[in-house]
């Protein structure tokens, strides 16, 4: 079982204060929701747990370990936060081939992790030809190859048509029954009712709610006016 925990996480940037004080547990064997309005330091948040920037003060831990003091850190944490880090002259088979082995993986994983993101068919393709919604489901391989125990997803269904999101939704379930960490950034919060457990809700930079799905609504509370309350700026 591994979980995540954020202590007094603070990040500035001059005079800015991106993220400010943050302190939650993302626990294991469940979907969290991390969800804020643009600007309110989710994707701070996130590059700083996978070592991709340094707080300020304050920690970003995975079982009690930062990042980027993990022994095999592919192996236990996946990330999906941009789907352009793959060459478009690449067949999609290569360019996972690519990153397993940048990232210290074997690569006898690969057609199992394409079969896994419905992706086998067009493995032999160049990523170049792949719609949004298939390199999404490109960078989830790619996230997948260390058979992590935390998967760490921004705004994962971009693209994805239907049936794509629909998938989505029944894999991120099975993985956190399975006892996986999913946090998962989005705005799609109609969506995200049917997906999380808990919800990570923060407003410039700071915590506003954290709290079971179904604490925060109820037949006449939906998660969008419950988030819409906690978010929207009133005039003084």
């Amino acid at each position: 079982m591994t979980e995540i925990a954020l202590r007094g996480l603070t990040k500035k940037y001059g005079d800015v204060i991106a993220v400010d004080d943050l302190t939650a547990d993302i626990r294991s064997g469940r979907v969290t929701g991390f969800l804020g309005p643009n600007g309110a330091g989710k994707t701070t948040t996130l590059r700083i747990l996978l070592g991709l920037a340094r707080p300020t003060s304050g920690t970003a831990t995975i079982d009690g370990v930062a990042y980027r003091d993990l022994s095999t850190p592919t192996r236990r944490v996946g990330a999906v936060l941009d789907t352009g880090v793959f060459h478009p002259a690449r067949t999609g088979r290569n360019a996972l081939r690519v990153f397993a082995t940048a990232a210290g993986l074997e690569t006898t994983r690969l057609d199992a992790v394409l079969e896994t993101v419905e992706l086998g068919r067009a493995a032999g393709r160049r990523v170049g030809g792949y719609s949004l919604g298939m390199r999404q489901r490109l960078a989830l391989a790619a996230a997948l190859l260390g058979e992590p125990d935390v998967l760490i997803l921004d705004e994962p269904t971009n693209g994805l048509d239907p049936h794509g999101v629909h998938w989505l939704r029944g894999f991120i379930r099975t993985y956190a029954t399975g006892g996986g960490t999913v946090l998962v950034s989005s705005h799609l919060l109609a969506e995200l009712t049917n997906t999380v457990d808990d919800v990570l809700i923060i407003n410039r930079g700071r915590l506003v709610e954290h709290a079971p799905l179904a604490e925060l609504t109820n037949a006449t509370t939906s998660l969008e006016s419950r988030f819409l309350e906690l978010t929207t700026e009133r005039p003084s």
